[in-house]
């Protein structure tokens, strides 16, 4: 790569974005803007909160006369002073004494409320008085029988005003409950401690710093992370989708600089604009928080003695705002060079916007800590190593650091492919501006077929795929043990095969291609050998699965939900039929079904648009998704790969699938007769060589053993589809020209 042609870009793409005024205003104008008036606005609206004055009316009153020695209520048009915690919080309620039978108080307060007349109401039933006098003059009898007296609190909470009147009574009836009961124990001479016989001595030993910090960590990533994502998609658009509609990206594609030259330029600038939006809404929300913090504290009542962002924070936030605008960057980067126009563009930003704001906004969750297993989520490790370092935990930082960095680069490597990848093709860039219409666009593909799928084939045959899962999961739950026999279990997993993963790939493979055959890898036999080879490489690849699932487990831990309903499938399949039924079911017909999906549709149609490694990447993150539970998902990817690397080798799909179904069944036969398996071990002296025990009484493969069977399953992959004198063989009946 020339860098002297990528800063001549990049410079180019710098000056033109500075002339479009609707750039400027989005990573310059509104970052300064938007702080302060949205601190100003809070503290308008902090002052409008404590000027608002809640109503209440109290029928009844004239009860309260009655009982000698009662606590004070009502203290004129207010409630009695002593009830309060902060005195400036008594005017904030306004009492009205209304007169009504005691026998339509309880309606008419209700009515009253209802109608909006006042916020709240308070209704003491007619023998109030008498039943609190008995309750403090009663002796003997059983102390739990009496019923005390019950005065009815009325809101509406339909309306936030009465929904906030109405708490603020309930707290200050309980309050002077508190009082009467302190009242009745002095008048029996009766120590308060005998009601309360211990306090609670609570205190938050953390310094107020660590507090706040605490608060920052949780808010400023996101809120910076969210802004680099803004900052990076507007630019992209413009330096994509808008050169498109100018005609000036045909004359950048003309110069002598290459494509990945060309890309590197635009990357840059797009990665520049959102350092700088990112950067400049940090600066403008510090500056608004150091000016406005001590304001909104100010105001009477409010609690908010919050300190401004540290300056270490602030710090953090800048070194981290680099690697999370570069993933940002050649993502928007790739989608705007797909999209035919700036508006087709802008629609892509909420699919991208969704994906990410999970990743950001998880980290926030109660409970969520940064360790090994999080510190590989993108995205997510980087905003919790980030929570970390503000909050001062510099050393459990310092563990993960390692794992963040690795992922966070290896996610921003694969986007930048990809955004090359979308330059470097064609029909990408130069796609016309259609107005867009199911059933044209349906018709098209339909009468455009081509040999094998399209990408585009390829995608309606994965969004039929999870549509057909989510609808089998409402029709058909899943079995229960204890509820659900074993037939039950059957037919779930036999209806969910054939309709959810085989009935979109054929219906795909019918409606969308010319020739079945060369879709699903069918046009022409596979070597014996290579169908060996590839049921030797899942023997091999058994052992290290094997621990590779259990390692998932450990870093990612079943809920005990989740782990309820595998128990339970284990209970179902361990009472089935002969295990030949269970192999047949759990075994071949999955490796079938999904093999034809996966490796012979889905495969076919993303090589198109991704290429071979891009391919079979997408197609393993697909294939390991249609597993609902994550850890089985993640096992099942990496497998999923290598599958993918045999129907390309081999151009056949018989291999993938005596793979799949050798694999699948190892891992059967192994839970099921993991105590045969141990007694024949120990016998033969194998217990410690070949098997280990492992946590919670299961059986596992040695270290050593798991690691030589990958290498040896890798290598055996890697010996099929040669011929004569060892070269691979080309797999052209994959059909990747349409």
């Amino acid at each position: 790569m020339n860098w002297r042609n990528v800063l001549l870009i990049w410079r180019r793409e710098i000056r033109d974005q500075l002339r479009d005024r609707r750039t400027l205003f989005m990573v310059a104008v509104l970052p300064v803007l938007m702080y302060p008036l949205l601190g100003t606005s809070l503290f308008q609206l902090a002052q409008f909160m404590r000027q608002t004055t809640g109503r209440v009316a109290i029928y009844g009153a004239e009860e309260l006369s009655d009982v000698e020695g009662l606590p004070p209520l009502i203290d004129g048009d207010h409630f009695a002073p002593e009830l309060f915690y902060d005195p400036a919080e008594r005017d904030r309620l306004v009492i009205e004494e209304r007169d009504a039978l005691p026998e339509e108080r309880l309606a008419s307060a209700e009515q009253a409320v209802a109608n909006g007349a006042i916020d709240a109401a308070i209704c003491f039933p007619a023998d109030f008085a008498e039943a609190v006098e008995q309750a403090r003059d009663a002796e003997g009898g059983d102390p739990l029988s009496a019923t005390p007296p019950q005065p009815a609190v009325r809101f509406n909470s339909s309306r936030e005003a009465s929904q906030v009147a109405g708490l603020r009574v309930a707290s200050l009836l309980r309050r002077w409950s508190d009082q009467v009961v302190a009242g009745n124990l002095r008048a029996r001479n009766v120590p308060i401690a005998a009601t309360q016989p211990f306090a609670l001595d609570q205190v938050d030993v953390a310094p107020k710093e660590s507090r706040d910090a605490m608060l920052w960590s949780k808010l400023l990533p996101f809120i910076v992370f969210l802004w680099a994502l803004t900052g990076a998609f507007y630019p992209a658009i413009d330096l994509c989708a808008g050169e498109k509609e100018r005609g000036t990206l045909e004359t950048l594609l003309a110069s002598p600089a290459r494509r990945s030259e060309i890309v590197g330029g635009k990357l840059l600038t797009v990665m520049t604009f959102s350092v700088f939006t990112a950067l400049l809404n940090l600066a403008s929300l510090a500056l608004t928080a150091n000016v406005l913090m001590g304001q909104l504290a100010g105001v009477a009542g409010m609690g908010l003695a919050i300190a401004p962002p540290p300056a270490s924070a602030m710090a953090w936030l800048v070194v981290a705002v680099l690697p999370m605008s570069a993933l940002f960057s050649a993502l928007s980067l790739a989608c705007a060079a797909y999209a035919r126009s700036t508006k087709e563009g802008q629609y892509y930003f909420m699919p991208l916007f969704l994906a990410a704001t999970p990743l950001m906004l998880m980290p926030t969750a109660p409970g969520v800590q940064l360790n090994l297993g999080n510190s590989l989520v993108p995205v997510m490790g980087l905003v919790l190593l980030l929570r970390s370092l503000i909050e001062g935990q510099l050393a459990q930082a310092a563990l993960y650091i390692g794992p963040v960095i690795a992922v966070t680069a290896i996610c921003c490597w694969l986007a930048m492919r990809w955004a090359v990848s979308q330059f470097n093709q064609e029909s990408v860039l130069f796609r016309e501006s259609e107005r867009f219409s199911p059933k044209a666009q349906v018709a098209a593909m339909v009468r455009r077929r081509g040999a094998t799928p399209t990408a585009g084939a390829a995608m309606a045959c994965v969004a039929g795929i999870f549509l057909m899962q989510t609808l089998m999961r409402s029709v058909m739950p899943a079995p229960i043990a204890g509820q659900s026999g074993f037939g039950y279990f059957a037919g779930v997993v036999v209806v969910g095969q054939l309709t959810t993963i085989l009935a979109p790939a054929l219906a795909v493979a019918w409606l969308l291609t010319r020739d079945w055959r060369q879709t699903l890898l069918l046009r022409q036999a596979p070597r014996v050998g290579d169908v060996l080879l590839a049921a030797a490489a899942a023997l091999c690849l058994h052992p290290l699965g094997q621990r590779m699932a259990m390692w998932i487990k450990d870093l990612y831990p079943l809920s005990d939900a989740v782990e309820a309903q595998l128990s339970g499938f284990s209970q179902l399949i361990g009472e089935a039929p002969p295990i030949g039924v269970v192999l047949l079911l759990l075994a071949v017909l999955p490796a079938v079904c999904e093999e034809i999906a996966f490796r012979g549709v889905i495969l076919a149609g993303l090589r198109k648009s991704l290429g071979d490694a891009g391919g079979v990447l997408m197609t393993a993150v697909f294939f390991g998704a249609t597993h609902t539970v994550l850890q089985q998902s993640l096992a099942a990817a990496p497998v999923g790969a290598l599958l993918g690397v045999i129907a390309l080798r081999t151009g056949s799909l018989l291999p993938c699938v005596v793979f799949h179904a050798a694999y699948n069944s190892l891992q059967l036969l192994t839970a099921l007769n993991a105590e045969s398996i141990r007694n024949v071990a120990g016998e033969w002296g194998l217990d410690r060589v070949l098997f280990v025990e492992m946590p919670a009484g299961q059986l596992g493969y040695a270290t050593p053993i798991a690691i030589l069977g990958g290498v040896v399953a890798v290598a055996l992959v890697w010996a099929l589809g040669r011929r004569g004198r060892g070269e691979p063989q080309v797999a052209t009946r994959l059909g990747t020209a349409s």
